[in-house]
């Protein structure tokens, strides 16, 4: 059976009241899932409203039933993937096991500029999102301490507690 699910654009004006009004029209209508970009802001000035990407997604897990949800995508460029592992486990578990990992290696030049976030040339972007991957694939699927050293992130016997509901976590 096809499902169809919404994605918003949550730097492009989104407001509170438009993030609760989406949420329930794609609940009530029977959409699969809510979706939503991780960005600061807009790529082209003027700056307009955005939501921060988190907030509205924990926002979701306890105002929703049904629905799945998550970033497209978070960037590990300027959202730890020590503390993305964390959010995630933590709202995926606070709906139910409804939250959709999708992460990316950054792309919006002008974010990372207005922001003062390093993007990094590209290899060195696709370098430190492939560390980024793994460092959370291993706090979301090991049951034990991890240690991790590579030229971006480290982990020192690092655990995940509580640990994710659901088994291995939701990395996709």
């Amino acid at each position: 059976m096809l499902e169809i699910a919404i994605m918003v654009e949550g730097q492009n004006g989104l407001t509170w009241r438009h993030w609760q009004n989406i949420a329930a029209a794609v609940e009530d209508l029977g959409f699969a899932g809510l979706y939503r970009s991780d960005h600061f802001t807009n790529a082209d000035a003027p700056d307009m409203d955005s939501l921060e990407c988190w907030t509205s997604l924990t926002w979701l897990a306890s105002h929703t039933n049904r629905i799945e949800f998550g970033p497209l995508v978070s960037p590990v460029s300027f959202r730890s993937p020590a503390l993305m592992a964390r959010m995630a486990a933590a709202v995926d578990d606070l709906s139910g096991g409804r939250l959709t990992l999708g992460l990316g290696a950054g792309w919006q030049e002008r974010e990372h500029n207005l922001f003062g976030l390093d993007l990094l040339d590209m290899k060195s972007r696709f370098a430190r999102f492939h560390e980024g991957l793994e460092v959370i694939t291993r706090l979301l699927k090991c049951e034990q301490p991890v240690s991790f050293d590579g030229q971006y992130f480290q982990l020192r016997e690092a655990s995940l507690l509580p640990r994710p509901k659901q088994p291995g976590g939701h990395a996709y």
